[in-house]
């Protein structure tokens, strides 16, 4: 049983890796029929929004796409911000979904928000307390602290799964309704979103597995 647990938690997240990185890399060689920049798409549909406000900006790295909502600025990574495929539309779609979306006060957004710097002090810490409940088993209430610590981080990964589901269905909906892509680029923009959002899914996956097995490593000390 341990080894299946051990199988999942690393072999889970790497193929999902794999997947993204091979499914965008396979979509950024096809040329986007619309001919529009990564850039261009962003700015596209964030106009057609009302939301001259947000910036698109260029961001070093690869699969460096993010939504600043600080700053209100769309990140694109030089390859998306540049050219014009398939796979960089759909990223930037997904990127300005997350921008309306803060313009909505959408509701997972703002939770997701307000619980991440809890959740980064509490992941952090989480371990030293989980460390040291394992180690000895006389200290069982630290591990108990630890597992409460860890709790708020997986809560964090949930609630970004409708999230990020929720910003590649906007994405969908708008390179579609401003004729951004053609019917038989759908499928293409989709695999590359699905690809994205299933690497969410695997750390979730892992993060609630582990939560449980430290759970019942507790339990069973009692």
């Amino acid at each position: 049983m341990f080894l299946i647990y051990l199988g999942i938690i690393i072999l889970l997240p790497l193929y999902a890796q794999f997947k993204v990185k091979s499914t965008y890399k396979k979509y950024a060689k096809v040329r986007s029929t619309s001919g529009m920049s990564g850039a261009e798409v962003a700015r596209l549909i964030l106009d057609k929004n009302g939301l001259q406000d947000v910036k698109v900006v260029e961001s070093s790295g690869f699969l460096s796409d993010h939504y600043n909502p600080l700053t209100k600025t769309v990140a694109l990574s030089s390859q998306n911000y540049h050219e014009a495929s398939v796979a960089g539309t759909a990223i930037a779609a997904h990127e300005v979904g997350h921008a309306i979306q803060d313009a909505e006060a959408y509701a997972f957004l703002r939770f997701r928000h307000r619980l991440a710097p809890v959740a980064n002090i509490t992941s952090n810490a989480s371990w030293g307390f989980i460390m040291i409940g394992l180690i000895f088993s006389s200290m069982n209430s630290l591990l108990g602290i630890g597992i409460v610590l860890m709790a708020v981080g997986v809560l964090f990964q949930i609630v970004t799964l409708p999230v990020e589901f929720n910003a590649s269905s906007r994405a969908m909906n708008q390179i579609v309704e401003f004729g951004i892509i053609r019917n038989e680029e759908e499928p293409h923009a989709k695999k590359v979103l699905s690809a994205a959002a299933m690497t969410y899914v695997a750390a979730t996956a892992v993060a609630v597995l582990e939560l449980l097995r430290l759970i019942l490593i507790f339990t069973n000390r009692d």
